[in-house]
């Protein structure tokens, strides 16, 4: 009887201290992140399709289009499973490897703008509607983990929850971060192209 008297108020004493936060905002966590993972999936998916029909009109921009494929391929070689948001380097490198597919993306966009048969396409057209579906779709997500970690890590840093935290060694878990703070500080130059389309 003692013992289950002593369990009980155990009990009692970690829920008061935080721990069930604790539970509550890790799987929140957990669960933000498999959909940021999802999103992320789901714009690798779109890419060879998306390869595919560039192609056809623009084979000679191999640069670009080996630019994307290769972004693609170092996407895909980074094993993303819920136990990166506890691996700070490894989130940074996943997060770095996500930064270059978008920026290979957004110049194999922008090289489409040169060719009015590639934009006409009604695949590319299509291709293109469900990337910016699924880039809005990522941003969603990607708050939304946001949030998650930083209502976690404030139950992690705060008194009392921190002593519960510490003893069952649970840390702050890392958030997205802006890459070159810098570089979007700087209003960007504008450029009109004057060469002919090809």
């Amino acid at each position: 009887m003692f013992k289950q008297l002593i369990t009980l108020l155990m009990l009692m004493m970690l829920s008061g201290c935080g721990y069930n936060s604790l539970q509550s905002s890790d799987e929140t966590i957990n669960a933000s992140w498999a959909e940021v993972l999802n999103q992320y999936q789901r714009r690798a998916d779109l890419i060879p399709n998306l390869v595919n029909v560039v192609k056809g009109y623009a084979a000679h921009e191999k640069d670009v289009l080996v630019e994307v494929t290769e972004a693609r391929a170092k996407v895909g070689s980074i094993q993303a499973t819920p136990e990166l948001v506890n691996d700070e380097q490894a989130f940074k490198n996943f997060i770095a490897a996500q930064g270059q597919m978008t920026s290979a993306i957004s110049r194999l966009l922008a090289v489409a703008e040169n060719y009015p048969q590639l934009k006409a396409d009604g695949l590319f057209r299509d291709l293109q509607a469900q990337l910016e579906g699924t880039e809005n779709r990522i941003t969603v997500a990607r708050n939304r983990y946001i949030q998650a970690v930083k209502d976690y890590n404030i139950t992690v840093r705060s008194f009392p929850s921190n002593l519960t935290a510490m003893m069952f060694g649970y840390k702050t878990k890392p958030s997205f971060t802006v890459e070159n703070e810098k570089a979007i500080s700087v209003a960007p130059k504008i450029e009109f192209n004057t060469a002919p389309n090809h």
